[in-house]
This record gives C-alpha cells, sequence and structure tokens, in this order.
C-alpha cells in the first residue's frame, strides 16, 4: 500500500513539475540595461550569408590613419571592449569591433556548423562591407578571437584571396597551444556531451553563468552584478544559450588545425604582441607563459599584475590600455 501511495507522490509531484519547467524554459531574456542598449543603437548590422552581423564602427582621432579591429572572445560579445573604447578613439582613426556569429546582438542560427573559418571570413566581409578590405588594420584580440585571428593571420601569410592586409597583432589571453588550454569543466561537457548538452544549454540560467564567469576573473577584480547581467543579456539575445555547444566546437578546431594556426604566429613577419593576465586558469601561468616564449621569441609580451586573470582588458583595462599602446608606438 505504501509502495502504491509512494507511486501516486512522485506522479503528482512529476505533474506538477512539468508545467514548471515548461514555464522555466520559455523564460524571455532579460530586458537590455540602459548601457547595453547604448551599445547597441551605436552599431549597425550588416548581412553575412543571411546572418544578421553586428559590428561598431566609431570615427576616432584626427591626423591618424591607423584601424583597430576588436575581436572579442567566448562567451561574451563586443562589449567586452567597452571600458577602452573611447581612449582607443582617441589614438585610432577608427576603432571597429563586431559580434560574431552565435554571440552577443549578431544572429545565432541553429542547427549551424559554427567554426572559427567561419568568423574570420565574416570579419573580412565586414571590412570589405565597410570598404576597408585593402587597407591595413591592426588586430586587437581576446580568448576566441585570438584563434580567428590567427587564421586571418594566415590567410594574410599566405596571401589569399580577399586576405586582409595586417599591419600588427596582439593577443590576449587566448588558448593559442592546445597542449596549455584548459577548458573549464562546463565547456568540457558542452562541447562532447551529445546527449547532455541540449538539456544543460536549456537549463542553464544567470545565476549558473554568473558563477562561472566569475571563476575566470580575479579575486580583486570580479564582475559587478550589473556587468555579469550585461554579459547574460547579450549571450541570452537570440537564444544565444542554445547555440553554445555549437561554438565550442571551436576547442576541438584549435587542436585539429593547431599546426596551421601556431605555424602562422611562428612565421609571421607582423609585429607580435602578447598582453597576459597571469592568473588566468584557462591558460595557466607559468606554463603557458613558457611555452608561448619558447615557440614565439620573437613576440613582445606585457604581464599584467598578479591578480589579473582571463579578462585583461575589463580586470586592468587601463593596464590593459598602456600596454596596447606602448606596443603601437613602438614600431
Amino acid at each position: 500500500m505504501n509502495i502504491i501511495r509512494m507511486k501516486e507522490w512522485w506522479i503528482q509531484v512529476g505533474l506538477l513539475m512539468l508545467p514548471l519547467l515548461a514555464v522555466y524554459l520559455h523564460i524571455p531574456p532579460p530586458k537590455l540595461s540602459p548601457a547595453l542598449r547604448s551599445w547597441r543603437s551605436s552599431g549597425s548590422f550588416f548581412t553575412y550569408k543571411s546572418q544578421n552581423v553586428f559590428f561598431r564602427d566609431s570615427p576616432g582621432a584626427v591626423g591618424s590613419s591607423d584601424i583597430v579591429v576588436l575581436l572579442h572572445g567566448f562567451p561574451t560579445s563586443s562589449y567586452d571592449w567597452y571600458k577602452i573604447w573611447e581612449a582607443l578613439t582617441q589614438r585610432f582613426h577608427r576603432v571597429i569591433a563586431l559580434d560574431f556569429v552565435g554571440f552577443g546582438f549578431s544572429d545565432k542560427p541553429r542547427p549551424h556548423a559554427y567554426s572559427i573559418f567561419e568568423q574570420a571570413s565574416i570579419v573580412e566581409a565586414l571590412l570589405r562591407h565597410l570598404g576597408l578590405l585593402n587597407q591595413r588594420v591592426n588586430l586587437l584580440s581576446h580568448d576566441y578571437g585570438d584563434t580567428v585571428a590567427q587564421e586571418l593571420l594566415y590567410r594574410y601569410e599566405h596571401n589569399k584571396t580577399g586576405c586582409i592586409p595586417i599591419n600588427s597583432l596582439c593577443l590576449s589571453n587566448g588558448g593559442i597551444f592546445p597542449e596549455v588550454h584548459y577548458p573549464r569543466f562546463i565547456q568540457k561537457i558542452l562541447k562532447d556531451g551529445a546527449l547532455l548538452s541540449p538539456i544543460l544549454t536549456r537549463l542553464m540560467n544567470y545565476f549558473f553563468f554568473a558563477k562561472s564567469l566569475a571563476e575566470v576573473f580575479g579575486p580583486y577584480t570580479q564582475p559587478s552584478e550589473a556587468e555579469l547581467w550585461d554579459m547574460w543579456t547579450a549571450l541570452r539575445t537570440n537564444d544565444g544559450n542554445l547555440v553554445a555547444d555549437s561554438l565550442l566546437q571551436y576547442i576541438n578546431q584549435r587542436k585539429q588545425h593547431r599546426d596551421r594556426w601556431v605555424g602562422a604566429l611562428r612565421s609571421t613577419s607582423v609585429p607580435l604582441h602578447l598582453i597576459y593576465g597571469p592568473l588566468d586558469p584557462v591558460n595557466p601561468h607559468p606554463e603557458f607563459l613558457r611555452l608561448y616564449k619558447q615557440v614565439l621569441p620573437l613576440s613582445t609580451v606585457t604581464v599584467l599584475d598578479d591578480h589579473i586573470s582571463h579578462y585583461p582588458q575589463l580586470e586592468d583595462p587601463q593596464g590593459f590600455l598602456n600596454a596596447y599602446l606602448n606596443f603601437i608606438n613602438s614600431f
């Protein structure tokens, strides 16, 4: 009799949970904050193979002809650069950034075979759209954007049709070397869990996201709750949480194409610099930095303060900016 009652109780709980789960799975994305709304309204969209891609293109310093293109990381967006944006416009003639497809305000198609190669082609298409494809540009990249920059560098070094003439490349805290790159546990599950990942992407919420992201910031440089909500809002726009597992295939692509992308860095004559937050758990010190200096001895390096972690442009914007401008002004 007790077993029957227990079964009935579990059935009732299950029936109660079903509508609650249905409501949870259809919670609309949070509304844009004034800061995020301003960022979007300051940008535009262009179309790449039927996908709408968000970008910002700000005119800057009078008398300068230099152009800088900013390439953001995973799982965030071009908004990662907001703390140094105005300062960059005081040095560069044009400051350009985009949300890669699958990120931020850009379209997030599903199913879709997301790849670093596609994102590099989107950067080329954006510069073509802006009439800048034949002008030399400076690339400033972070995390996921580092790998896109490596592919762009490979195309430039091999004189591929439609490639971007690169004036300089500055990398920051990216998985340049797969052998010393340590993805977070949830990233491993999402990229390899064919059965689990569709469930996890739908169950992802702000609190889980905020905890995971806070772990890659330093203890004294934690993002504010408002910043975390802005990052989450940008991710949830166009149901971006549902494509996280597809985007994460870039980790496997890094391993598969290591020789191509590391080789591009080794053989380039383009001025190369690294800005590094040494507390980064994803690309840890000293393992990462030792390999970087060994493989790329001609690259210059700026190591920020010991407490700076994986998002140096947000954790130490002034230190990051100073390091970048010192590099740019050195050649």
